[in-house]
Formats: structure tokens, sequence, C-alpha cells
């Protein structure tokens, strides 16, 4: 009996160490909790909007000659793929080694990379100078909402609606930095978060055109349908 009685005493003070630890922990924590997608509130500014187009325009050669010279790759891979599948496997590949066909597709892939950097960076170069203002504005939306803990949306499984503060990051990034230039200085180097930041966005802005065009494709199909007459009875 004395031994279940120590135990039981050893275990009690077992439970109000654990107590003790976790009741400042979770004090900590109380409070609003917030959550921002830093991609998306770039993504949603109007200086990035703005910078993509002016992209657009002010690279427009370089985008022309991508275009061009990835046709003529797509003519020097269908010499190179023998078996007409649409598809190079080695075998292929280690065929046309040596060949003209293989020396102009590398020529090309040369160009294409060298090209797509220059666009890209342009891109990079925007993101960058909105990026560094996003810790000023994020603060100043904390602060406005007293806000105890900010997360990225990937690392929480449920949080109410108005819990995610990306649009009023977005909107204070567009009084923060309301335009950016898209033509790099010389030397200038992006950084990884840059490239990171720029990865995401385009992942996302590619996923958004695919939801788009799944969209429309459905529209299309139900159009037809909508469009018969109904069988006239007799």
């Amino acid at each position: 009996m004395k031994t279940l009685i120590k135990s039981l005493a050893i275990a009690g003070l077992a439970a109000g160490a654990v107590t003790a630890t976790t009741v400042p922990v979770a004090a900590q924590v109380q409070g609003n909790i917030g959550t921002v997608n830093v991609a998306r509130a770039i993504l949603g500014t109007t200086a990035l909007g703005n910078a993509y187009q002016q992209v657009e325009t002010t690279y427009a050669a370089q985008i022309t000659q991508l275009r061009t010279l990835g046709e003529q790759r797509q003519t020097v891979l269908k010499a190179i793929d023998t078996n007409s599948d649409n598809e190079i496997n080695d075998a292929e590949l280690q065929a046309a080694e040596g060949t003209q066909n293989y020396t102009t597709m590398q020529s090309l892939d040369s160009q294409i990379t060298q090209l797509t950097n220059q666009i890209d960076a342009g891109r990079i170069f925007a993101i960058e100078q909105i990026y560094a203002q996003y810790p000023t504005a994020l603060q100043e939306v904390v602060t406005a909402n007293q806000v105890q803990m900010i997360v990225t949306p990937d690392t929480i499984l449920y949080a109410p609606p108005e819990a995610d503060l990306t649009a009023k990051v977005v909107a204070s990034l567009n009084t923060k930095v309301p335009q950016v230039g898209i033509v790099p200085p010389a030397n200038w180097q992006p950084t990884r978060r840059g490239v990171a930041l720029f990865q995401e966005i385009q992942q996302t802005l590619v996923t958004a055109q695919m939801l788009r065009a799944r969209q429309q494709a459905a529209q299309q199909q139900q159009q037809p349908q909508g469009n018969q007459q109904a069988p006239q009875g007799r």
C-alpha cells in the first residue's frame, strides 16, 4: 500500500509539472492568429501586375525570338524522333549524337536558356523589390489587427476565412510599392528567395490558366446541349 501511495504521489507531481510547463505556453499563443501566403500577396499587388505587362513590352523582341527558336527546336526534335512517338528516348538521343541535328539542338537550347534567363530576370527583379517591403507591410497588418501569431496556410488544418490576412498585406504593399522596375542593374544576381517566390508565382499562374481552360472547355461542351430544341410532341 505504501508503494502504491508513493507511486500515486510521484504521478501527481509529474502531472503538476506538465501543467506548470504547458499553461504558460498556451498563454503565449492566446489571441488573434492569422495566415498569409507570401507568394499570393506579391502576386496580388498592382506593381507586379504592371511589371509583368511591362516585361511583355520591354522584352518583346526576346519573346518573339524565343518563340521562333522554340519552333526551330521542335523541327529538329521531329528529325531526331525516328519512331515518331513525339518523345525522345535514350536510344534516339545517343543515335543523334555527333549529327548536325544534335549540334543544332544544343545551340538552340543554349540560346533559349539565355533568352529565358534574361526575361525571367526582369520578373524576379520586380518580385524582389516588392518582397523587400513585405516585412514592413506584414508588421503593419499585424499591428492593426492585433495579431499574436502568423502562420503559413499549409501549416494549419483549419482556419476561418477571416484569419487570412493576405488581402490586407496586398493592400499595404500597394501603398508602399506602387511600381517597380523590370530592368536589373549591371552585375545584379537574383537571390534564392526571389527565385523561389518567382517559381511559386509562376506555378500559381499556370494552375490558374489550366483551371480557366477547363472551365472554358466545360462551357463549350454545355453550349450545344443548351441550344438543342426540345422535341415537339405530336
